[in-house]
């Protein structure tokens, strides 16, 4: 193996982007509004300019870098492809390796609560037995994919990421989870490296399945599709835009910081366990500095675009995975809790079905404490495997 070097990233920007940022932020061409609309129509209008304002005269960047880099920051250079990452060591007599996938439109900032319940569970309350060191990649931009290539983003994902726990990192076994796209990813290592995944832990069971049309669906299955199709149409013409033309909205988010915030927040309001108010979920600061790490990031198409997953999937909705699954369903996800036989269907061995008390689609920003909760279950009985 080649000899590594492990260098810490900081999260630093030149005071260019914030002068051009807050040139832009002061200069938004700001749309009219259908009267009465309130978010009927998309991202209201009002609370935009509330948050815009907020962002220009009070949001501090350089506070919530301080933040960030409370976590060990690192950059890995694989094959010639870059991956930024969290890596935190778990304070446990035996921590379990664990990599956290995040999806679109959350970033690493999915898991900030999280991952100190999961290093250090004695701080809570919990068990030390039950720590975890915890990965978390950043993947903004697709890392590993160059503008020429469009052929199955996700598993080109997979492998690098399997490569920087095991070649890398040195952890042969380890745990896996996420949410949204942060499901196929970790399911692709299920599929892929058997031998190196203790468990995956999911939010939810990754939308390949979801195009699958499977023979002999219980009546149980067919009403649940049909509740995904009726959600697919009255909220999900984001997907088709991403899925099919993403250089066309490529241009108006790259462009206005507004712009790119409205497009997100709409997502955090509409998908998350807040009954319409999006901060009883999310503070300004904490939606703003997750809007900032795309803003701050090199504009590409990759960050908004899932063209290449729907012209060629990386999981294809017959593959099954074999190894052992626990899965913590957010009641206020933006699909409503499958029967489990559908879920059964390619996630053949599951060990854990818990349907949460509350929290959405960002559960892990949402309602930490469940979640650390659930993982920790879950990966409890699998410890005896060696790591």
């Amino acid at each position: 193996m080649e000899e590594f070097l492990l260098h810490l990233v900081r999260h630093t920007r030149t005071g260019v982007l914030d002068r051009d940022l807050h040139r832009r932020l002061a200069r938004t061409r700001w749309p009219d509004e259908v009267e009465g609309a309130d978010w009927g129509y998309g991202t209201n209008l009002s609370y935009m300019k509330e948050l815009a304002d907020y962002w220009l005269h009070e949001y501090d960047w350089r506070a919530r870098e301080a933040e960030l880099n409370r976590f060990a920051h690192y950059a890995a250079n694989i094959d010639g492809t870059e991956l930024r990452f969290i890596h935190e060591r778990g304070k446990g007599p035996d921590p379990m390796p664990l990599i956290l996938f995040h999806g679109w439109p959350d970033s690493i900032c999915r898991y900030l609560k999280l991952i100190p319940m999961l290093t250090d569970p004695a701080r809570f309350g919990g068990d030390p037995a039950d720590s975890f060191t915890v990965v978390v990649p950043s993947l903004i931009g697709d890392p590993g994919m160059s503008r020429s290539d469009t052929a199955r983003p996700l598993a080109k994902m997979a492998e690098l990421t399997w490569r920087l726990m095991t070649e890398e990192l040195g952890y042969e076994r380890f745990g896996a989870g996420g949410g949204d796209g942060g499901s196929p990813l970790s399911q692709l290592l299920g599929v892929h490296h058997p031998e190196s995944i203790v468990g995956l832990h999911l939010t939810d069971i990754g939308f390949p399945i979801l195009m699958a049309n499977f023979p002999g669906l219980s009546d149980a299955e067919r009403e649940y599709l049909s509740q995904s199709q009726a959600w697919g149409f009255s909220e999900g013409v984001y997907a088709v835009l991403q899925g099919t033309k993403p250089q066309t909205l490529a241009y108006g988010l790259n462009d206005s910081p507004a712009g790119y915030a409205a497009w997100i927040v709409e997502k955090f309001r509409s998908w998350s366990d807040c009954d319409g108010d999006v901060e009883r979920r999310f503070s300004k600061d904490e939606l703003l500095t997750n809007v900032m790490l795309y803003w701050t990031s090199v504009p590409s198409v990759r960050n908004i675009s899932y063209r290449e997953e729907w012209v060629s999937p990386s999981l294809a909705p017959d593959q099954r995975v074999d190894v052992q699954v626990g899965l913590a369903l957010p009641p206020k996800d933006i699909d409503p809790v499958p029967p489990r036989e559908y879920a059964e269907r390619n996630l053949k061995d599951i060990r854990r079905w818990t349907v949460l008390e509350r929290g959405g689609h960002f559960a892990p920003m949402e309602v930490p404490e469940l979640m650390a909760r659930d993982i920790r279950a879950f990966f409890r009985p699998l410890r005896e495997h060696p790591t």
